[in-house]
């Protein structure tokens, strides 16, 4: 039995490692001990390859700080691929800091400022405004489009230190889980893949920071105290 949840859950997630798969062992309501799990886990040689990291100079990277409720402050970001034809692609990804709720990914062989306005002026239509929103320095985020249109919403841009990546690192999982993991043939094959992920993300994946909890189960208890 042990073995028939692992299989199912690791073929379905491939990039979780045992932690991640054992609570959501335990969402499911199993209560095999965590030590028998990790055993069979094992033996069935589910433990991911880690890739050996390269030595960096000591820093003290800054610790993002939670806001306290939704729709405090977003995080938002591009990331690239290429399909299978070597056609390259941007993907601009947008998330609620509060509980690492993903909005939205927009996905597009190119993303203007002005598109990315648009399709934030939609999120908007469901959540409402940010009161801040985290990005980095590039031109679609300097620009006079993306910052009159902050402003225009009473929308504080918190920009990022350059060259500090981590300071907006709570988009990450995306790059890993679905751009690292899949071979696209096309863009529409790009969307219906990450419109899979987001509803995985936002409703089982469980997040350490979250003490485990999963997006829908943190928002849902802090609005209970």
């Amino acid at each position: 039995m042990i073995i028939s949840v692992l299989n199912a859950i690791t073929d379905w997630h491939l990039r979780w490692g045992f932690p991640k798969c054992f609570n959501r062992i335990r969402k499911l309501s199993y209560q095999w001990n965590h030590k028998r799990v990790y055993r069979v886990y094992c033996e069935l040689k589910l433990n991911l390859k880690t890739k050996r990291k390269q030595r960096m100079p000591p820093r003290e990277p800054e610790k993002l700080l939670a806001p306290n409720k939704q729709g405090e402050c977003w995080s938002m970001d591009f990331m690239s691929d290429s399909s299978r034809n070597q056609r390259r692609f941007r993907t601009f990804n947008v998330i609620d800091d509060f509980n690492r709720d993903a909005l939205g990914i927009d996905i597009a062989v190119s993303l203007p400022a002005g598109r990315i306005t648009r399709y934030l002026d939609k999120l908007a239509e469901y959540h409402g405004y940010p009161l801040k929103i985290r990005v980095d320095n590039g031109p679609e985020f300097t620009g006079k489009t993306f910052t009159n249109w902050a402003k225009l919403h009473g929308i504080t841009i918190d920009y990022i230190q350059p060259g500090s990546p981590y300071q907006n690192g709570y988009i990450e999982p995306y790059r890993t889980e679905v751009l690292d993991l899949y071979l696209f043939n096309n863009l529409e094959q790009v969307r219906k893949i990450t419109e899979e992920w987001l509803t995985i993300y936002n409703t089982e994946r469980p997040h350490e920071a979250l003490n485990n909890m999963i997006p829908i189960e943190y928002k849902t208890l802090k609005q209970a105290t």
